[in-house]
């Protein structure tokens, strides 16, 4: 009798461990949603405050990165549950290329340079950068592009002793060919050299990717990451990187986490005129759904997301923040121009790959 009952205990707890088991692996636990993303939002998905969000909710948000070029032209999207690029145009593509009908733009953030006191100092003085009269200041990427064609070095501007470098005057971009803070650059630059318009037609392309190509090309070698060359920035220096094209989400974000890494004498230019990367999640299945409609609507995500740096649909969490960290933001942006479409970008982008591989880029400060 006691070995019957011994056999019964036995066979219940057995039982018991398989039911255990079916429920720690999905029968009762999040659901796993996997999802290709930019690699500026990897620190929001990778803080353990945004997993508790989302687990509260039933969802095990897990990513991977790639640059948002590639998300849209080279990443095989059926082994994921949504894509995440950092901009309209590259969600766009992929919306119509997959046939989704909804997506989400849970975020956005301008672009920015990233830089340091005395670089702005030395660029006021030739006439690039000028106070906004609300307590941030502006780079005039016209005059930028002026000079950056004439192939000026920093030890040649007027009254340089702050930082008398022998390179070029170049702000530090990721590789146009697959990242798209490069080519939210390139949507800035070549709305200036065609005339302060959007690119909107195929036979403005040539002459204008001919205009803006050296300010990519005659950097050298470029990543392809946009964390790695804000790390750059942040880690090496003036010596290493006196500006950078980055995300003003990336710059804020460290600004705000108070962690130290954003110095007294760093500072945060905004290009006039400017664009906004709105990033933007295309699902492809319910549980990615359900992932950009808590993104945008949540309010314990939504001001998670202002301390990475981004702005909202609330903007009362991000002036806050801001105004907590003494930051000086643009609150109000005017000087914004948007992207060209995804195919003349794309047009943009494969001129200037092909005009490199041709060598025929007229140099800066050279001939036509």
């Amino acid at each position: 009798m006691k070995r019957s009952i011994g056999v019964v205990l036995a066979l219940l707890l057995g039982a018991a461990v398989v039911v255990a088991v079916v429920l720690g692996n999905g029968g009762g636990g999040p659901a796993v949603v996997r999802g290709v993303i930019g690699s500026e939002k990897k620190p929001f998905f990778d803080d353990p405050r945004v997993r508790a969000a989302f687990e509260k909710h039933g969802l095990r948000v897990e990513v991977e990165t790639a640059g948002s070029r590639q998300i849209a032209t080279e990443v095989e999207l059926d082994g994921y549950a949504f894509a995440f690029p950092s901009s309209l145009p590259a969600a766009e593509k992929i919306k119509k290329e997959r046939g989704v009908s909804q997506v989400f733009s849970p975020f956005y953030s301008p672009m920015a340079v990233a830089t340091f006191r005395p670089i702005a100092d030395v660029l006021a003085k030739a006439g690039l950068v000028r106070d906004s009269g609300h307590g941030y200041q502006v780079l005039d990427l016209a005059e930028y592009l002026k000079l950056a064609a004439q192939g000026t070095r920093w030890d040649e501007l007027p009254g340089n002793t702050a930082y008398p470098a022998r390179k070029r005057v170049l702000l530090t971009t990721t590789d146009v060919r697959t990242s798209n803070s490069a080519a939210m650059y390139l949507a800035m630059t070549s709305y200036v050299a065609n005339g302060d318009d959007v690119v909107t037609t195929a036979a403005q392309v040539p002459k204008v990717a001919e205009t803006v190509a050296p300010v990519f090309l005659d950097q050298g070698y470029s990543q392809s990451s946009t964390e790695a060359p804000f790390e750059d920035y942040l880690v090496m220096g003036s010596g290493k990187t006196p500006m950078v094209m980055a995300y003003e989400a990336q710059y804020l974000s460290r600004l705000f986490s108070g962690d130290g890494s954003i110095t007294p004498d760093m500072r945060l230019l905004y290009p006039a005129p400017t664009v906004l990367s709105k990033h933007t999640l295309v699902p492809f299945t319910e549980e990615a759904v359900r992932v950009g409609r808590l993104l945008t609507e949540d309010p314990a995500l939504r001001s998670l997301a202002a301390r990475h740096g981004f702005r909202t649909a609330d903007p009362g969490a991000f002036a806050d923040l801001a105004a907590e960290h003494r930051a000086p933001v643009a609150r109000d942006l005017v000087d914004v121009v948007e992207p060209p479409a995804y195919d003349r970008l794309e047009q943009l982008i494969t001129t200037i790959e092909r005009l490199y591989a041709d060598g025929t880029v007229p140099q800066a400060g050279g001939g036509s």
